[in-house]
């Protein structure tokens, strides 16, 4: 009986000595990516997001996971959407476009948003200021929408017996398209042309759109800068080659597959950019301490191909501020 009570004191002061035990592993932290696009139609951008949170240490299902929403075209979606994301917990909401950002922001105030916008974070209300931005919000604006101008002045430079001119305009993107007709109205004053506004937020609205530009007999056409357009930039600029329409936006992929000019920021410097914060934030920085970036490089890009199936002839005084000619 003493035998066995020795035994029974033995395994009990064994089982409480101090063995060393593996740390427990840190949980891999989630990142929220919403977007009013389509993963199909994002890679350029996904891309550019993955390389800058690379730079910043992570890289997605090795130490980090990245939880999607998608509100394909459908920005109405994306209350629910950004709203799933915050019950999630994740610890960085990343909002690709306007529509998303203002609604990322209306769905939380705690979990640090990383924004990429086309437009003035300012004027809509995202942060208080480019340089301090308060509150839980940062990111990168390329101010495209404040391009519109330009563009009316590139295609009078081009073409300067143009007179109509149509504007495509997304509806469900209301700050964006006020912002954009408001910058462009008097530009187009000053050139003479005259602006006849098509709306477009679904896939058959675009056909329907480019098959009312002869009915306008429009001479040339501008394309809002928008989530919803530009994940469909190849797509709108084989449809200005076959409907027979200048047209210019704002990425290069749109004048590689045959829109005649773009023009604006970079798209992959941009969301390398949102990735770099988004992993900055996930280190412990707090977005109060990371500015709001302004894209400093816009590129002009040219396509000469597209050119001559129209029969324009672009001046060479255009063609020497292009950063790239499709010839």
């Amino acid at each position: 009986m003493k035998r066995h009570l020795f035994i029974a004191l033995i395994v009990c002061a064994v089982g409480s000595l101090p063995f060393p035990v593996h740390a427990q592993q840190p949980a891999i932290p989630v990142i929220g990516f919403l977007s009013s696009g389509s993963p199909d139609r994002y890679t350029i951008r996904l891309n550019a997001f993955q390389q800058g949170l690379k730079e910043a240490g992570y890289i997605e299902s090795q130490n980090v996971t990245v939880e999607y929403r998608w509100a394909e075209g459908q920005n109405a979606r994306l209350p629910t959407l950004a709203a799933e994301l915050v019950h999630r917990q994740v610890a960085v909401l990343v909002a690709g476009g306007t529509p998303a950002a203002l609604a990322a922001k209306a769905a939380t105030t705690s979990i640090p948003i990383v924004f990429q916008v086309g437009t003035d974070p300012v004027a809509i209300g995202l942060v208080a200021s480019l340089s301090r931005p308060s509150g839980n919000l940062t990111g990168m604006t390329t101010l495209n929408v404040g391009l519109g101008p330009k563009w009316l002045e590139l295609l009078h430079q081009i073409l300067p017996a143009a007179s109509n001119v149509a504007v495509l305009i997304n509806p469900s993107s209301p700050a964006i398209a006020q912002t954009f007709l408001e910058a462009i109205r008097p530009a187009a004053s000053t050139f003479r042309q005259q602006l006849h506004i098509l709306e477009a937020s679904t896939e058959p609205d675009i056909d329907k759109a480019f098959a009312a530009l002869s009915q306008l007999r429009a001479d040339a056409l501008v394309i809002m800068p928008d989530v919803f357009f530009s994940s469909r930039a190849e797509q709108l600029g084989t449809l200005g080659v076959r409907y027979n329409v200048p047209t210019i936006f704002e990425f290069k992929p749109f004048a590689a597959a045959g829109g005649l000019l773009s023009y604006g920021g970079s798209e992959t410097d941009n969301y390398r950019i949102v990735g770099n914060y988004t992993g900055r934030i996930l280190k412990g920085e707090k977005p109060t301490a990371l500015p709001v970036q302004q894209a400093t490089k816009v590129e002009l890009i040219i396509n000469l191909e597209t050119a001559t199936k129209l029969g324009i002839t672009v001046p060479q005084s255009v063609q020497s501020r292009a950063d790239e000619v499709i010839e």
